[in-house]
């Protein structure tokens, strides 16, 4: 009750008025703590994320487009990249202190999870989808901009998005393309395994696994990447 409490405060300190309070708590409900509490009426956060996925993409193309006139497809296109980044999320939402918030198993408790790169990224992007749903563009738009100054995008980040070195090394011819495609998904709720492909003009150059889709698509861009280079 106390976090729900300190969530109403901080939607108040952030000028967040909400229609529906319970869609924004729902942002906070790790897998693991359903799994461990399956009485708990109350879904987890995983398609909020996919939402807030698609929000964030936009936000952080128009924030660009819109304050980087300079810049060209391309170059907005690697800046995009590292701000939607797992670890420039987690700072964000850190930054922020959402992670605060979030309900656990009390597995992942132990290990920190309220820390753990993958699961506060994820939390925010099930946090900014639901802020769409229940109030639009607009909250989200004020809410990032407050903060995006405060975000460093350290040159190892950078060096560590294979998705976005794969991208520029392939799309320097335009005519090529491409698409990640999961192959398999596995293991109980609170500790999925994700196999995903990549593909290049439709030939797939390799495949990678992870404890959440980006991550494996992450590996599959590293393995065709190594491919590509040597």
């Amino acid at each position: 009750m106390n976090d729900m409490k300190n969530l109403h405060d901080w939607l108040l300190a952030h000028h967040i008025e909400l229609n529906d309070f319970t869609l924004i708590q729902r942002a906070f409900i790790h897998s693991s703590y359903l799994n461990e509490n399956p009485n708990e009426d109350f879904e987890d956060n995983q398609r909020l994320e996919f939402i807030g996925d698609a929000v964030l993409q936009l936000w952080s193309a128009k924030y660009l487009y819109d304050r980087k006139p300079a810049l060209t497809e391309g170059q907005m296109t690697k800046m995009r990249a590292s701000l939607v980044n797992e670890a420039s999320l987690c700072n964000m939402a850190i930054v922020l202190g959402l992670n605060q918030f979030l309900r656990l198993g009390q597995g992942e408790i132990r290990e920190n999870g309220t820390e753990k790169a993958s699961i506060v990224a994820d939390m925010f992007e099930s946090f900014l989808g639901a802020l769409y749903l229940d109030s639009g563009f607009e909250p989200i738009d004020s809410l990032l901009k407050s903060i995006i100054d405060q975000i460093e995008l350290s040159e190892k980040h950078q060096n560590d998005d294979y998705k976005t070195r794969l991208q520029e090394f392939v799309q320097a011819d335009d005519k090529r393309s491409i698409e990640y495609i999961l192959v398999s998904e596995s293991g109980p709720s609170h500790e999925r395994r994700f196999e995903m492909a990549v593909y290049i003009d439709k030939m797939m150059f390799g495949k990678g696994y992870g404890n959440s889709k980006k991550r494996a698509e992450q590996a599959a861009a590293k393995v065709a990447l190594e491919k590509l280079v040597r």
